[in-house]
């Protein structure tokens, strides 16, 4: 009897499903998902529709742009002016430009500016097209890369050197004087060679030796010549 009792009142108790909750061990990436399946890309695969291509209708409001260059009347006017600053500039300074602050290259344009120097850059297609076939074409393999040029009508090879030895990113490649293609060692040393007042300081010196020299080898004869006759003259006086 109490057997059943239990066994009933057991029946009555319903006792509520214990529930855990367990995180997946690993993330599930939203952007990047892991490849699915081989068996299931398959099926992708062979269930994705496929539409036909729409035919291609050309009117009379499209165009067709070809692979042609299209001929820019600006860029033919910045040419010639790249060329005019190559003809008109006593020295010019090509250095390669690695990456710098727009407001650092300012102030290093600013501070050449100062000094009569004018800082430069342009690009590649308008450079070809400014020296292509003409006197400076050696030069053109130097801008292959970012680069900058700094013009300047009177050789100040020595202030622009001090004034890009303090920009690190401005690294020289080359240079010209006077129309003369000069290498990088070269322009370092001409920097080295004394001023122009100094050259022609020396000259006049030089000059001035040699014009004392020559007077006095021309009245050396004449000098001569007159002590030979005051020496006769004293000697006729001494017989008197």
């Amino acid at each position: 009897m109490t057997q059943l009792i239990k066994r009933d009142i057991l029946q009555l108790v319903r006792h509520a499903p214990l529930l855990q909750f367990q995180r997946f061990r690993g993330k599930i990436n939203i952007q990047r998902p892991r490849k699915p399946h081989y068996d299931r890309a398959l099926v992708a695969a062979v269930t994705q529709p496929q539409y036909p291509k729409p035919n291609k209708t050309n009117t009379c409001f499209e165009k067709r742009y070809t692979n042609a260059q299209i001929d820019n009347p600006y860029n033919d006017i910045i040419a010639r002016e790249v060329r005019n600053w190559f003809d008109h500039s006593s020295m010019v300074g090509i250095f390669h430009l690695n990456s710098m602050k727009a407001e650092d290259f300012f102030d290093v344009r600013v501070q050449l500016h100062k000094q009569g120097m004018h800082l430069k850059s342009y690009g590649q297609k308008i450079i070809n097209k400014a020296i292509k076939d003409s006197r400076y074409e050696a030069i053109l393999p130097l801008f292959d890369s970012s680069h900058c040029i700094v013009f300047a009508p009177h050789q100040k090879v020595g202030l622009l050197l001090r004034t890009t030895r303090k920009v690190p990113q401005m690294v020289l490649l080359a240079g010209m004087v006077d129309n003369t293609l000069l290498s990088r060692k070269d322009f370092i040393a001409y920097a080295q060679l004394p001023g122009i007042q100094a050259a022609q300081a020396e000259l006049v010196n030089t000059l001035n030796i040699s014009a004392r020299s020559v007077v006095q080898n021309l009245e050396t004869h004449q000098n001569n010549f007159v002590n030979i006759l005051e020496h006769y003259a004293k000697c006729d006086e001494n017989k008197k």
